[in-house]
């Protein structure tokens, strides 16, 4: 399961906030981390943004931020600040994370009546460009699982590896998610309980060559690891760090010679795709995600509509 994000007492404190005004993100944060559950990236992310708009504030308006200054302020503030995050490089993307984080906060603070401001919902989040998810084929994708164990030096390393990346292509967990399992998490069966983002939980099936790689890595592990312990751990039997996972598959999509888009996020994103021009139905797929909305999952359906697209160019005669 995933992991509670543990709080740090400097995480909950702001000083541009006045005293009437203290405990607004310090409670927050607090239902970020207790009742959203959100990632430690997502709450670190967030609260980093809430933590500079509060910042700004206080320089902006020229004191300590109090109940009544939030409640004051208009869509010109909010902009002021998006525009001072522009100005300090900040792209399209992280500009709408930026407003994200903010109106998460005065959600927050709307829904538990500690204030009103409706200004934030006015203030548009600057237009995206659609951005494919970019699989691998099928036959770099079973390239990439069959070899990423072959360059750790102890051979238990390697199973664990292995292990990872089919949870990641077989299963099409995020390396969150899978790095996330503790050992009581996985028990004879055909299905896995996983404890997605916001909280979210949803059963995926495990495909025996992902049971059996999980079996073998176990079986090698020299650490006796219990019911609550971290399922993949590194080489001091602690808890996997994802940075790891991601340093092995850059090492073996070198050596294999795949582009730079073979990361363990491309197994999941090829773990949908596959699935998708196997015959799966979209509303499965979603679940099997742990989407929220289906108008992402169908962002694979326009994959597969691309890929269609440059065979025909390639191959009918009229094209050319």
């Amino acid at each position: 399961m995933a992991r509670r994000r543990e709080i740090a007492p400097e995480d909950l404190r702001h000083p541009a906030l006045a005293p009437d005004a203290a405990p607004f993100f310090s409670d927050w944060a607090r239902y970020l981390a207790s009742e959203r559950r959100v990632s430690p990236h997502t709450f670190d992310a967030y609260s980093d943004e809430v933590g500079r708009f509060l910042t700004f504030l206080g320089n902006h308006l020229g004191g300590p931020v109090d109940r009544r200054a939030l409640e004051a302020l208009r869509v010109a503030d909010f902009r002021a600040y998006l525009a001072a995050r522009r100005a300090q490089g900040l792209q399209a993307r992280s500009m709408a994370r930026a407003l994200s984080a903010i109106k998460s906060f005065f959600r927050y603070l709307d829904r538990r009546a500690l204030l009103h401001n409706a200004a934030y919902t006015a203030v548009r989040a600057p237009r995206l460009a659609r951005r494919l998810p970019r699989p691998l084929d099928e036959h770099a994708a079973a390239q990439l699982v069959d070899s990423v164990g072959d360059t750790a030096k102890e051979v238990w390393v390697g199973l664990r590896d292995t292990a990872v990346v089919l949870l990641l292509y077989g299963c099409g967990l995020r390396i969150s998610e899978a790095l996330g399992l503790n050992r009581g998490d996985v028990r004879r069966g055909e299905s896995l309980r996983i404890r997605g983002k916001g909280d979210k939980q949803r059963v995926v099936p495990v495909l025996p060559v992902v049971h059996d790689a999980i079996e073998a890595y176990l079986a090698a592990c020299p650490f006796a690891l219990g019911r609550g312990d971290p399922l993949f751990v590194g080489v001091r039997g602690k808890r996997l760090n994802p940075g790891m996972v991601q340093k092995v598959v850059r090492q073996t999509r070198m050596a294999l010679g795949l582009p730079p888009s073979a990361t363990p996020h491309a197994l999941r994103h090829s773990f949908a795709t596959h699935l998708l021009q196997g015959g799966g139905d979209l509303r499965t797929i979603q679940e099997l995600l742990g989407h929220a909305s289906l108008s992402t999952t169908q962002t694979y359906t326009e994959v597969e509509t691309a890929d269609l697209l440059a065979i025909y160019e390639r191959a009918h005669p009229k094209a050319r």
